[in-house]
């Protein structure tokens, strides 16, 4: 399956999304905070990135707009999540690279589906 990296600060979200993609028997790993995002984003070279907006010392808009500004991680998928999950924040999101956006909290089968649309390809 894919290879996943979760950078999600808030252990509770953390515990599920470990539960859901460990069920769905994708690999992946954790990070609790943005700083040092885009070197690990570079280093393990993910199928797909679930990236919290609000994150301890670097945000997830920053992050994406990193990623996208590296040409060798094109093909990195980044799907945003926030709790915050007004138009605006859904819109900066895709505006600056991000190729998903969900609202926490958000359904299993919501998550799934977008993570599948995905996985699935280009975008």
């Amino acid at each position: 399956m894919a290879e996943i990296l979760v950078i999600e600060d808030e252990d509770n979200i953390a515990v599920a999304l470990d539960f859901l993609l460990t069920r769905d028997g994708h690999s992946h790993k954790r990070m609790a905070t943005g700083a040092g995002a885009v070197a690990r984003i570079r280093e393990t070279h993910p199928d797909l990135v679930l990236l919290d907006v609000m994150l301890p010392d670097v945000s997830g808009y920053q992050i994406v707009q990193d990623v996208r500004a590296d040409p060798s991680l094109a093909d990195v998928r980044v799907l945003m999540m926030t709790a915050r999950g007004s138009v605006v924040e859904r819109r900066k999101g895709l505006a600056l690279g991000a190729d998903g956006f969900i609202a926490k909290p958000f359904e299993l089968s919501e998550l799934r589906a977008e993570m599948s649309r995905l996985l699935q390809g280009p975008c």
